[in-house]
């Protein structure tokens, strides 16, 4: 049988299954006590334990450190408008009406909950996810790989060629899984959903494999799926894609009850997205808002995925020994035909599947190095490529976690971004900022404060009104610009504080407040006009 030669646990193999199994159902039941005493003495520390618990200490105390960044403001900001009014929460970045913001999922509107009840900022509440959404992918990515190989070492192999066969460049990528994006981007709602992505394909495998009867089961794996589209809509692209490979590998039989089953799966998934009343998910098919953006991710192909083709001769080889209908190769062959999509048709944000693309590669990878027995022919010629990418991969990747003053060579690291608490602790909440610097944009809005023109766009706001404020920003830190033009821009908006970067000399009515102790920034309180 193809599944058993590579490992793969086939339905009725589990303990405790077959004739053995059904003559001990008919003695004496075991009291609940001698069970627990049973469960102790069979339980052992396994090596992804080990492994995963190490990977997991190094990663989340990384990220701890790690300055604001990125795409952290524009969530913390989500955040602090859930806590400041959750029925209608303002936009993220803009003193406009939140209504429709795809940002509101329920995983931002959890945490802006929990800041309420708690009564920390937002900025605070995403950081401590970090060590949350790192524990969900961890043991996803375990949970997931004992489904493909019941040897003890594949999952151990699966952690390490997922964070590290990617590049031979760090890169940094919201929902890519490299551990230099991790320890940057392990506290968004992206990390979150590609955690909860391998769990559902691990529940996925179960229900199709075991035939399970428990219509909760189903259930609960349609709910997960609505969940993860609300939260991030293209990683459940690439999930529910991902457990329909797994369903037509693994599903044998397909009775009426069966369908019903998987039915079920399908309209709790529907009925999750349909009935979230934040924003409407099916709104944003089609939207190329962020296309634009996503282009980089087809660029440089090598820099950034390059590493994962040495996984491309074991799927090679289970396609030879299982056909095509491997759960893996199924996998690749879809993700890859909505990749390709996105390039042909100019919907570059179908980029975003690259982060799961390379799963079934990695994956078949660690199966492979798990399966194979020491002295063959196979295993010599694999087990080097494996260690060469997985070490060009470390060096990528290892000066996002270990200090320069460690490491005998010298690599890359990430840069550090500047703090703004000097700005944002002489400004009240609620503040609406006019700048244009590509981090203090990103960075502020984490404290609260709204922006004028918004740092990424959000497809509640319409496309006009987003360039009317890009240039009404433009036009206001133009030196040459009429005071009294300025003053309109100043009124329109609501206005009441300006943020000029070093080097830009624009005169300005107002009280200068603070100067940035690293960039030499200046803080400026405007005058009513």
């Amino acid at each position: 049988m193809p599944s058993l030669t590579t490992g793969e646990v086939a339905a009725g193999d589990e303990p405790g299954g077959g004739t053995d199994g059904a003559a001990a159902a008919t003695g004496p039941r075991p009291s609940p006590a001698s069970r627990l005493a049973a469960r102790v003495r069979a339980w052992r520390v396994t090596p992804y334990a080990v492994v995963g618990t190490l990977f997991w200490l190094v990663v989340a105390a990384t990220a701890w450190r790690v300055p604001i960044a990125s795409d952290f403001g524009q969530h913390a900001s989500a955040v602090e408008r859930v806590k400041a009014d959750w029925r209608h929460p303002a936009n993220p970045l803009l003193d406009l009406p939140g209504t429709g913001s795809p940002y509101f999922s329920p995983y931002i509107v959890a945490l802006g909950l929990l800041a309420r009840a708690t009564g920390a900022a937002g900025r605070e509440v995403v950081r401590w996810c970090g060590p949350v959404n790192l524990a969900v992918l961890v043991t996803g990515v375990g949970a997931y790989a004992r489904t493909l190989s019941a040897r003890r070492m594949a999952p151990v192999y699966a952690l390490l060629a997922f964070t590290l066969l990617w590049g031979p460049e760090g890169k940094e990528w919201s929902g890519f899984c490299g551990v230099w994006s991790l320890t940057r981007g392990v506290c968004y709602p992206s990390a979150f959903a590609v955690g909860v992505t391998f769990h559902l394909w691990a529940l996925t495998d179960r229900l199709a494999r075991r035939g399970s009867r428990s219509w909760p089961g189903y259930a609960l794996l349609g709910a997960g799926c609505g969940l993860v589209l609300l939260i991030h809509p293209i990683t459940a692209l690439g999930a529910v894609v991902g457990a329909c490979a797994i369903l037509t590998a693994r599903q044998r039989g397909w009775s009426r009850r069966v369908v019903a089953r998987w039915l079920l799966a399908g309209a709790a998934a529907l009925l999750v997205a349909l009935v979230w009343p934040y924003y409407d998910v099916f709104s944003l098919a089609g939207d190329t808002t962020v296309d634009w953006v996503h282009k980089r991710l087809y660029i440089h192909p090598w820099q950034w995925y390059g590493l994962a083709l040495v996984g491309l001769p074991p799927l090679v080889w289970r396609a030879r020994r299982g056909g095509v209908r491997d759960p893996l190769l199924l996998m690749f062959a879809a993700f890859c035909l909505i990749a390709a999509y996105g390039w042909v048709s100019g919907h570059y944000t179908y980029g975003r599947v690259f982060a799961l693309l390379l799963v079934p590669p990695q994956f078949a990878l660690a199966v492979e190095l798990a399966e194979i027995p020491p002295w063959t022919r196979a295993r010599a010629v694999l087990a080097p490529l494996a260690a060469v990418a997985l070490c060009f991969g470390l060096i990528a990747q290892i000066g996002s976690v270990v200090p320069q003053r460690l490491l005998p060579l010298t690599v890359d690291h990430p840069e550090r971004w500047p703090g703004y608490g000097w700005a944002a602790g002489r400004m009240p909440g609620d503040a609406v900022v006019i700048a244009d610097g590509y981090v203090a944009t990103h960075v502020l809005p984490a404290y609260g404060v709204y922006l004028v023109a918004p740092t990424w766009p959000d497809p509640s706001t319409p496309a006009a009104e987003r360039a009317r404020r890009e240039a009404a920003v433009s036009t206001y830190l133009k030196p040459g610009t009429p005071a009294a033009t300025r003053d309109a821009i100043q009124r329109r908006y609501g206005a009441g504080w300006l943020l000029l970067s070093k080097n830009q000399q624009v005169p300005y009515r107002g009280e200068l407040v603070a100067t940035g102790p690293v960039t030499g920034e200046r803080l400026v309180r405007l005058a009513a006009p």
